[in-house]
């Protein structure tokens, strides 16, 4: 297990708002179904709700399957979940899903999403995903093509179209094993952020509340030192940085693959763990390994809590710091936009670690020559802005249930 600092004995911050807190007109909801009590709320066919999670318990449906890159189908035994209707609470533009689940053998997961619109129409299902945790049996893809009047996928992301923004929405989950087999696939846990955000650029950067001083005890991993690494997995490199990310923050908490899993990775790379992460994060229709599930999702099996959300401010990411839960964020910017940040970047992630004195982020940044180079303070407000302007606070949440998470604000994105 790997050493971190003892937090404060108390994360309980105020919902940054008021003067200099951003708050105000970032409209963020997180829901998640993990326990019997919340599966109930919604409809099943052929699972169990037990406390280990949505178990695939009696076939109840079938289906046939078509790998959208070899283009060979397969046969598929069914059952399903589909959640209640969520009322938003406001007209979200945007949702992104994350789950946790066990898919052994053949079996996989899809979850889906519909909702009904603020011009009144009940959108179709939309893929958000065609998922399992490994790449033998089935390979795991986001969908393309899927786009109408209503609005599209953007691998990860549903976005409405204009004038179509989500009233309310709803999950559905089927759990896929295929025909004849007893493959056992179970969902852990279920949710999805939705959210309404300001155009890029409405922001009053935030003045530091809490954490500062605390750096946690993150291990730092280098995405470089896997240059041209495995051309099947998008050939490593500046390609790797979500799953040398979350490999960083597994290592945090003692979790990850063992070396009997990672043992077919080349003799003398670096860090073969980050390979392993690679392999299991790719989304074989992104062609990348940076769908933002995909990622909670490898991290969730290993027995941790993960999903994806969106922050309003630096101020609701110290209060996970504090409680001692680093974070994974995506932010992209140009060279020179963030002082501490010498290059360009279409979209990068990057793990938040700490705060300085002064309340500057300190990131493990895995676009770094060596590991030893992969700490660094970053200026604060650039940083900040770079963050919500460009994937809108995005991060990726990860921790053992025995760690708590700081109490969430009033209307809840955790």
């Amino acid at each position: 297990m790997n050493r971190r600092e003892t937090p404060p004995a108390s994360t309980d911050l105020p919902a940054a708002d008021g003067a200099g807190q951003p708050s105000a007109g970032r409209d963020i909801a997180f829901r998640r179904w993990d326990s019997p009590q919340r599966w109930a709320e919604g409809t099943g066919s052929g699972v169990f709700a037990g406390t280990g999670g949505l178990t695939f318990a009696a076939a109840t449906g079938t289906l046939s399957h078509t790998d959208p890159i070899t283009g060979l189908s397969a046969d598929y035994e069914t059952a399903t979940w589909t959640g209640p209707a969520t009322a938003v609470g406001f007209a979200a533009t945007e949702l992104i899903p994350s789950w946790t689940a066990d898919t052994p053998g053949g079996s996989f997961l899809r979850v889906e999403v519909s909702g009904t619109t603020t011009a009144g129409t009940v959108t179709k299902w939309f893929n958000l995903g065609d998922w399992a945790a490994d790449d033998t049996a089935f390979r795991r893809t986001s969908q393309r093509g899927q786009g109408d009047a209503d609005g599209d996928v953007s691998a990860d992301t549903y976005r409405a179209a204009d004038g179509r923004a989500l009233a309310s929405w709803r999950l559905r989950a089927t759990l896929l094993r295929p025909a004849g087999s007893t493959d056992t696939p179970v969902l852990r846990t279920l949710g999805a952020a939705a959210s309404a955000l300001p155009a890029p650029g409405a922001l009053t950067p935030s003045s530091p509340l809490a954490a500062r001083g605390l750096v946690l005890d993150v291990p730092p991993y280098s995405q470089q030192l896997h240059r041209g690494e495995h051309p099947q997995w998008d050939n490593g490199g500046e390609a790797w940085c979500s799953p040398t990310s979350t490999s960083m923050v597994l290592a945090y908490w003692g979790a990850g693959p063992t070396p009997a899993d990672h043992a077919w990775v080349e003799p003398g790379h670096t860090d073969p763990w980050v390979d392993f992460a690679a392999r299991h994060t790719y989304d074989h229709s992104f062609a990348g390994c940076g769908n933002w599930p995909f990622n909670t999702a490898y991290a969730g099996r290993f027995g941790l809590r993960a999903f994806v959300t969106r922050l309003r401010s630096l101020n609701e990411a110290e209060r996970f710091i504090a409680a001692g839960i680093p974070l994974i964020a995506s932010a992209s910017y140009r060279k020179g936009q963030v002082p501490g940040l010498d290059y360009d970047t279409k979209g990068h992630l990057v793990a938040l670690v700490g705060f300085t004195e002064a309340g500057d982020p300190v990131l493990n940044d895995p676009n770094s020559p060596s590991n030893a180079q992969v700490r660094k303070p970053v200026g604060r407000a650039e940083w900040e802005s770079a963050w919500l302007d460009s994937s809108r606070g995005l991060v990726y949440v990860i921790h053992p249930a025995a760690v708590p998470l700081p109490t969430p604000p009033g209307q809840a994105n955790w």
